[in-house]
């Protein structure tokens, strides 16, 4: 029972341990001689030079998981995959690629041979202790091979990985998974904001965080993280208010209005996102001398 890994990230090392220490033999890749070197000491866990010595190493039918960020990266490693693997070898791309893609190489992939799985992968850098949540897209058949991999890296054997459908379907379901998640967090910090904004009530955020995660309807991970965050720096001293954006909300609003789906939770807390990274700066400013034309409102200058 053997598993090719390539990107040893984040995610992508939390992943091998798990399966190295599942019983998995695994051989590994990344770009990186110092991710390599991080996994050099874990049992059951080889890393090879380059993708070539990876496949090589692979016997029998292979399965390669790659651990990739979306779109170039993952293009360009399918490609110098494709005179290195065989009829029969099954690609599973981990990472958070766009479902349309997802579906464009599967088909590319089946005229040639080859099994090909879209599994989006929610667990993040606690994933290692507490397992993987993965969302798989591909063939019965293809599902059935990847299948003893899934068991160990979800949280439970039998709990925690689902086959969705289709090639499309796993990486379609962990976008809205992402946009849900926008919304929950952007939910959660303004209702924290709000908090803040009354100190003359006294009241502890940490500590009603803390309470909350008992009984409430609005328990959750997220709001694990929150009164963990709260505890450690109530005042959020040191943090930039930039939130980055990394293309699932993106893909999900657009999916949103092409099908005609209203989702203004998710579509909102996308453009806070956007507000965030200073893209409303320009409107802002334009919006200020509106004001002082037709109004006369002061505008405030930059220092």
């Amino acid at each position: 029972m053997e598993i090719g890994i390539v990107g040893l990230g984040r995610m992508g090392a939390g992943m091998a341990r798990r399966l190295a220490r599942g019983g998995a033999r695994v051989i590994c890749y990344d770009s990186s001689e110092a991710a390599r070197e991080a996994l050099a000491a874990e049992p059951n866990v080889a890393c090879a030079e380059n993708l070539a010595a990876l496949c090589a190493r692979l016997e029998g039918e292979r399965v390669i998981l790659l651990m990739l960020p979306a779109g170039a990266a993952v293009e360009d490693t399918i490609r110098d995959l494709l005179p290195l693997v065989s009829a029969g070898d099954t690609l599973v791309d981990g990472g958070n690629s766009y479902y349309r893609d997802s579906k464009r190489r599967a088909l590319a992939l089946s005229q040639q041979g080859l099994r090909y799985i879209d599994a989006g992968v929610s667990g993040g850098v606690h994933g290692l202790a507490n397992g993987f949540c993965l969302m798989l897209g591909g063939t019965a058949k293809s599902i059935e091979i990847f299948e003893p991999f899934a068991r160990i890296l979800a949280p439970d054997a039998e709990r925690g990985w689902l086959h969705c459908g289709p090639s499309g379907a796993g990486h379609y379901a962990k976008m809205i998974h992402n946009g849900i998640e926008y919304g929950m967090m952007q939910s959660l910090a303004e209702g924290f904001a709000l908090l803040a904004a009354r100190p003359d009530l006294d009241i502890d955020p940490a500590r009603l965080a803390e309470t909350w995660r008992h009984g409430s309807v609005v328990r959750s991970w997220l709001l694990d993280l929150c009164s963990e965050i709260l505890k450690d720096n109530e005042n959020l001293a040191g943090i930039a208010p930039v939130v980055a954006d990394s293309g699932e909300g993106r893909w999900t609003a657009l999916e949103s209005i092409e099908l005609g789906v209203p989702t203004p939770v998710i579509t909102t807390a996308l453009m806070a996102r956007f507000e965030s990274q200073g893209r409303s700066d320009r409107a802002r400013k334009l919006i200020a001398m509106m004001r002082q034309r037709f109004g006369g409102h002061a505008v405030h200058k930059n220092p």
